[in-house]
């Protein structure tokens, strides 16, 4: 019996060892301070209108501040009524010798400018961003 409720013991430690190590929030595997370059798409109705690469450090601070506040929801299938406004491709570079890590977000602005709508398909998240943010993020991708 002892030797049950010792096993029983190491079985609970090591559970809950397991689940708090684990790393749930997978947006996290990129340091946005790693953040580099963005490149932006911008949409009009069905085609792609303007393509621009940013890449100074005032635009880059910025849009690293503004994704640091983006509220997500994981394993979300989300489609949406309209295509996006702008998808926007994040470089980030670890290691001037490897290859820089990618990450495509795409980006929804309401018409009211109210709100931003963030979806990353390959992880299958949502996020938003409030007004005031969905502004700046507007201003710094789109009137760039």
């Amino acid at each position: 019996m002892k030797r049950i409720l010792i096993n029983i013991f190491i079985f609970t430690i090591s559970v809950i060892t397991l689940i708090g190590c684990s790393n749930n929030n997978f947006l996290k595997e990129f340091d946005l301070n790693q953040l580099t370059r963005v490149d932006v798409q911008i949409f009009t109705g069905e085609k792609s209108d303007t393509e621009t690469i940013i890449s100074e450090e005032e635009k880059i601070v910025t849009l690293r501040e503004l994704f640091a506040k983006v509220e997500w929801e994981e394993n979300v299938k989300a489609e949406m009524a309209r295509k996006e406004d702008v998808k926007s491709t994040l470089f980030f570079t670890y290691d001037k010798n490897m290859p820089e890590r990618l990450i495509e977000y795409y980006i929804w602005f309401n018409q009211g400018g109210t709100i931003a709508t963030i979806m990353d398909r390959e992880k299958n998240a949502l996020g938003t961003l409030d007004k005031e943010d969905a502004q700046t993020l507007k201003d710094t991708l789109v009137n760039n």
